[in-house]
């Protein structure tokens, strides 16, 4: 077994991430050597010596190597500080400035904004207790002048399908349509212009099937039709094992230009949001969650758009700014939202003829209620005033409802609200 302190030299070396101590470049030595040994020592057999009947095709293997390692040092920015959580996450914090947003050919040499006006909020709502990031459970921090950044590693590449569409949704994951075995339960309203949203989210630790399928909880923020050039802002949690390699719910965002094709990508790992806070991790874990019959735990979060610039910014729990999506980004949503949307998602990836049993929020059904079943509530939308207001005309819609459903309410404490969610595969859903 290698040590702590060994594994990072290996990484170290690997990846070139920094000029070799004497030390690191003992161990360098050493790496380079053992790989040799093991490369001869697996294209003869034990046996007689002759060569193996392997197909071992070097230039390929050498092409992906190159291509990983150039997409790591492209998203991995050098940090001036690095904090290790108690899930194995490897927070970086990165100076502002040189964040991955930076990257992009519309915002190079831009620094990130100051903070906007807030959308006017009328009355107060209830509150359930706020689950936080586990990276920041310890206490350490990102400096003032960085942002927290949660480190990609070789081994999240190696889990996607291709170095080319890591980070990105499959396209077609839009609530019109089930390809690509993507399946829903929401609350929207649709109507002529919306300029943000605001809900708090129910956080649980949905089981998930298959490494290849997810579940999560978001909001959407939408505008342009249902074909190529949808553009969509989102926000919430999710548990992706391909994406992150664990169950654990995590805080995420997306965007997209064009229908998932192209444009957009998870978190930071492509350039365009511009993140501007060193509290929060987008990608890391949230803690705690929610568990059934016991403690409910959610997160609030706020999208709306600035009223001077026109940027898209968010914001996660109590007045904790997270960044913007910058209205270059975008064509329709360069102006307003025509769309909103809140609700749970899961994609079913089962190829033996059944329903995956991937579960959606707590993985029970609507009718559960409060402590059983997932929830969303207080669902607002920020009007052309820069105020929030009340959803209205809240419509709900499961794609399969004996696998997935959907129940809305109203109440003075709550305000909007609906239950979600489901099991996946079960009697009424084989």
């Amino acid at each position: 077994m290698i040590t702590q302190e060994e594994e990072e030299d290996i990484y170290a070396c690997i990846h070139r991430l920094s000029l070799p101590s004497p030390r690191m470049a003992a161990s360098c030595n050493f790496i380079s050597i053992t790989l040799w040994f093991l490369l001869l020592a697996s294209l003869y057999s034990p046996a007689s010596g002759s060569p193996t009947n392997i197909t071992f095709r070097p230039s390929r293997e050498l092409v992906k190597f190159r291509r990983t390692r150039a997409h790591l040092k492209r998203i991995n920015k050098p940090p001036v500080k690095t904090i290790r959580s108690p899930d194995g996450d490897v927070i970086d914090c990165v100076r502002s400035h040189l964040q991955p947003a930076f990257d992009h050919p519309r915002l190079r040499g831009q620094k990130p904004m100051e903070p906007p006006e807030r959308p006017k909020e009328h009355g107060t709502s209830g509150r359930v207790t706020e689950s936080f990031q586990l990276w920041a459970s310890s206490g350490d921090a990102c400096p003032e002048g960085t942002v927290a950044i949660r480190r990609t590693k070789e081994e999240d590449l190696l889990r996607a399908s291709s170095v080319k569409r890591f980070g990105r949704k499959p396209e077609s994951v839009r609530r019109d349509s089930e390809s690509g075995g993507h399946e829903h339960a929401v609350g929207y309203v649709v109507g002529d212009q919306f300029y943000g949203a605001k809900a708090s989210l129910n956080v649980w630790a949905p089981n998930v099937t298959y490494p290849s399928e997810f579940s999560l909880s978001q909001i959407w923020v939408i505008s342009g039709s249902f074909g190529d050039d949808l553009n969509t802002i989102e926000a919430g949690w999710q548990v992706s094992p391909q994406l992150y390699g664990d169950n654990s719910p995590r805080f995420f965002t997306y965007w997209t230009t064009d229908a998932y094709q192209a444009t957009g990508c998870y978190n930071l790992l492509c350039s365009g949001f511009i993140q501007t806070n060193n509290k929060i991790a987008i990608g890391a874990a949230v803690s705690p969650s929610s568990t059934y019959n016991g403690g409910q735990f959610d997160i609030s979060l706020l999208i709306w758009k600035d009223p001077k610039h026109g940027n898209w910014w968010l914001e996660f729990g109590s007045g904790l700014l997270v960044g913007y999506w910058p209205s270059v980004l975008f064509s329709h949503l360069a102006d307003h939202a025509s769309m909103v949307q809140f609700g749970g998602e899961v994609v079913n990836t089962d190829t033996t003829g059944s329903h995956t049993s991937t579960q959606m929020g707590s993985g029970h059904f609507a009718r559960e209620g409060f402590g059983r079943a997932s929830y969303f509530r207080n669902l607002q939308v920020v009007d052309w005033d820069n105020s929030l207001l009340p959803v209205s005309n809240l419509r709900v819609l499961a794609d399969h409802p004996d696998c997935y459903d959907v129940q809305g309410g109203i109440n003075s404490v709550w305000g909007n609200y609906f239950y979600y969610g489901g099991p996946g595969r079960n009697v009424k859903c084989p």
